[in-house]
């Protein structure tokens, strides 16, 4: 028996593990630029957002003065490289680009393999993402029954903060050790890993895990050698 036998849940972070975030959100952004600023490569400016995006919310949960939700932390990461490159965060610039996020779409190989894990687990979205956020696009955009939809918000912190891991599997009525965290982000499995829970880190993008000792349990490419390894 293994440390994974004991799973009955497993929380699926959303953004950049269910769904495909640069794939959804390139196209909007490189339309921008060829309009704005066509010597800026998309690769690069989505590549700063996202990093600002996640210092954004390091920050936001460390300064303590009061959580600002998700689509905030995009919204100010927006606002900071819109300046890095020399751009006016003008509001026409700001919601044109925050329109994309409405239509993020999921990874092709997510839905098939969630129905086989369904057979077997709970499955459940443990996410960063404000509530409303969230009910949109499981509901319009996934379009899974998931068994519970969970988010950071609860906690006033986000992901990898250990309440967010705690609280989920409080709501669950579980052990911590009976959750099993899915995610593309490392630093998310390693969080998870330190509160206790199992961990299967989902390699999509070729990205080395943190030197930890709370290493996850299982790497895998994609969701099809997620359900093949745990089914």
């Amino acid at each position: 028996m293994t440390a994974l036998d004991s799973a009955q849940a497993l929380t699926f972070d959303l953004f950049g593990t269910i769904l495909d975030l640069g794939g959804s959100l390139t196209p909007s952004i490189a339309a921008f630029l060829e309009q704005e600023r066509p010597d800026i490569s998309t690769a690069t400016f989505w590549k700063q957002w996202r990093a600002r995006q996640r210092l954004e919310q390091y920050q936001d949960t460390i300064m303590m003065l009061g959580h600002a939700g998700y689509l905030e932390t995009v919204r100010r990461a927006l606002h900071y490289v819109l300046r890095l490159n020399n751009m006016e965060p003008t509001e026409d610039r700001l919601q044109e680009l925050m329109a994309a996020w409405q239509n993020l779409s999921p990874f092709p190989e997510v839905a098939p393999a969630l129905e086989r894990l369904h057979s077997k687990y709970r499955l459940v979205v443990l996410s960063n993402g404000d509530p409303h956020f969230l009910d949109h696009l499981v509901r319009n955009r996934v379009q899974f029954p998931f068994d519970a939809v969970i988010s950071a918000t609860g906690n006033g912190a986000f992901k990898p903060h250990p309440g967010v891991y705690r609280r989920a599997a409080q709501l669950l009525d579980l052990e911590v050790n009976e959750c099993l965290m899915v995610s593309a982000n490392a630093f998310d499995s390693v969080g998870a890993r330190a509160c206790g829970f199992q961990a299967a880190y989902v390699d999509r993008y070729n990205l080395p895990v943190e030197d930890s000792p709370f290493q996850p349990a299982l790497t895998v490419a994609h969701f099809t050698e997620l359900a093949d390894a745990l089914l």
